[in-house]
């Protein structure tokens, strides 16, 4: 029988994570999925998300049931868009939470630590309330296990008896520090009048009033009384040097620290026994609700712009399938103003590894994309761009794309090509997605061929799933020998992709089938007029 996993506790509940296994796994960083900067940058995922607290790798997984346990929280915050309008409140009061405690740490038992935990619980009680009030009342409505949870545990906050009493004993201190408005300060005299020993005699909820007779007369009000004041103690705060006013200050500040000594150690221990234990969950979750929310952004822009969305059925990772029909790339859905050319586009037994050949500017970059964009959607728990798909979640994803900032001086353009070409080596292994994008196209075919055909029988054998994207057709034509070397010992097959050209037109469809690079070429000519036939009525026209 299978190892029965840990359960959650309520005070990690994650909107991400599952149980408790997985978002040990997430924060200490042992994930087995991998998602690069680098690779998140080729496939310009920063353009769909502008992330401040996380990174598209943070959260990557391949996990079926952690994708699964996202597919429900997504499917809620779609059917209820106010559910990421109540998450996107949490955040300054959460940031507000997160600065006070970084400026409380270093006055542990000072007045400003007192004044900073009494303003913790009131962020903490607001936020709570926030939530009691608008989360819920869609709590019948919510169907993900995470929306569940968190309602259920901001439930059981609210309504305790330990929560009243909070809110109860918050309002009697909040009034007690917000009505000081002066002290009364005594001070004993020597012999001579000079001042022997002074202190704080008592807190006041009324300003003293100064006692000079055109304050009496602007104020109508010439009596005096105890709170009159008949003689400045000195010029405060004019004339006197930084050191002399913040050694005042200090002395004002120590004092009153004194009154407030034991309600700072009993106030302290509040802090530290029950608002700190229910806001760490909430802090922790501060990037998962950036993310979320975002996404959920991201998916509203998408549906307008009329993508379609769906939630990919996941199949285990050794089936290696992937079957998108109607596949978009949401790069340029959200680019474009028009609508966007859908592909189907599948692996399988006939093909792991593409060859994908056609004219430049033929849709090669864009299904390429597309296809590492659905796998990275996918196992973040998102919907993907395509009308339906079976996906089998990739361990990692390597590109191997034109950066525009090659190592050309010590090796040349194509032995940096060929450097990052073997670090995927290092790396990858028969669960991987590799991307290639017009590579080794830095030399004349020949070479670019040889080379490309070399690395295509070293991926075959690797047993990944892959698109090699190239202008090569010398590497399309020598598919069927590659695999004759390949399969007898074990690797996958490879299979050809065309871009396809319609009269003459790119269409934008990607078709699988053999490329015929001369019926391109011809179109091409013919559409600029470089065929003979053109050729010769423009010259018999002179």
């Amino acid at each position: 029988m299978a190892e029965q996993r840990e359960t959650l506790d309520v005070s990690d509940i994650s909107l991400l994570y599952p149980d408790a296994d997985s978002l040990r796994r997430h924060m200490l960083g042992e994930e087995a999925g991998r998602l690069s900067q680098i690779t998140a940058e080729q496939l310009e995922l920063y353009f769909l998300m502008d992330l401040k607290s996380c990174d598209f790798g943070s959260f990557y997984t391949c996990d079926p049931e952690v994708i699964l346990y996202r597919q429900q929280t997504f499917e809620d915050l779609t059917n209820h868009p106010e559910l990421a309008r109540i998450l996107l409140k949490m955040i300054p009061l959460l940031n507000d939470i997160t600065e006070l405690r970084r400026m409380g740490s270093d006055s542990a038992q000072s007045t400003e630590a007192y004044l900073y935990s009494i303003t913790e619980v009131e962020l903490y009680t607001t936020l709570l309330d926030l939530l009691r009030d608008e989360l819920l009342p869609l709590a019948p409505e919510l169907k993900s296990e995470a929306f569940m949870r968190f309602a259920e545990r901001i439930n059981t906050l609210t309504g305790s008896d330990y929560y009243r009493n909070l809110n109860a004993e918050l309002k009697a201190l909040t009034s007690r520090v917000r009505e000081i408005k002066s002290v009364t300060i005594g001070v004993n005299l020597d012999s001579q009048l000079r001042a022997d020993r002074a202190g704080v005699l008592a807190i006041n909820n009324e300003p003293f009033k100064s006692g000079e007779l055109l304050d009496k007369m602007l104020r109508l009000d010439f009596k005096n009384d105890d709170k009159t004041c008949i003689a400045p103690l000195v010029p405060f705060k004019k004339g006197q040097s930084d050191n002399q006013q913040m050694a005042l200050q200090n002395a004002f500040n120590g004092a009153i620290g004194d009154v407030f000594r034991s309600s700072v150690r009993s106030w302290k221990k509040v802090i530290q026994h029950y608002v700190l234990e229910n806001t760490d969950f909430l802090i922790r979750m501060m990037p998962e609700i950036e993310f979320v929310t975002k996404a959920t952004e991201l998916l509203v822009k998408l549906k307008e712009r009329g993508c379609p969305l769906c939630h990919p059925e996941i199949r285990p990772i050794s089936e290696k399938a992937f079957d998108a029909k109607g596949l978009c790339n949401p790069i340029v859905a959200m680019k474009l103003d028009t609508p966007v050319v859908p592909n189907d586009f599948t692996f399988d037994e006939q093909g792991m590894i593409y060859v994908l050949t056609g004219p430049n500017r033929g849709g090669k970059s864009v299904i390429t994309c597309a296809v590492g964009i659905a796998f990275v959607m996918a196992q973040l728990g998102l919907p993907v761009c395509a009308d339906s798909c079976v996906i089998s979640p990739c361990d990692e994803i390597f590109t191997h794309f034109p950066t525009g900032s090659e190592d050309t001086i010590d090796k040349g353009r194509l032995g940096e090509e060929c450097s990052r070409l073997s670090a995927i080596f290092e790396e990858v292994d028969e669960d991987s997605l590799v991307l290639l994008d017009e590579s080794l196209s830095s030399t004349g075919s020949f070479e670019g061929a040889y080379i490309a055909a070399e690395v295509l029988e070293g991926f075959s054998m690797v047993k990944c799933r892959g698109i090699f994207s190239t202008h090569l057709h010398d590497l399309a034509a020598s598919v069927d020998r590659i695999n004759e070397s390949t399969l007898q010992k074990g690797g996958v097959r490879i299979d050809n992709l065309v871009a396809a050209i319609e009269k003459g037109s790119r269409s934008f469809k990607i078709l699988r089938e053999r490329p015929d690079g001369k019926s391109y070429a011809r179109d091409i000519a013919d559409k600029y007029g470089l065929s003979i036939d053109k050729i010769m009525q423009k010259v018999q026209r002179k």
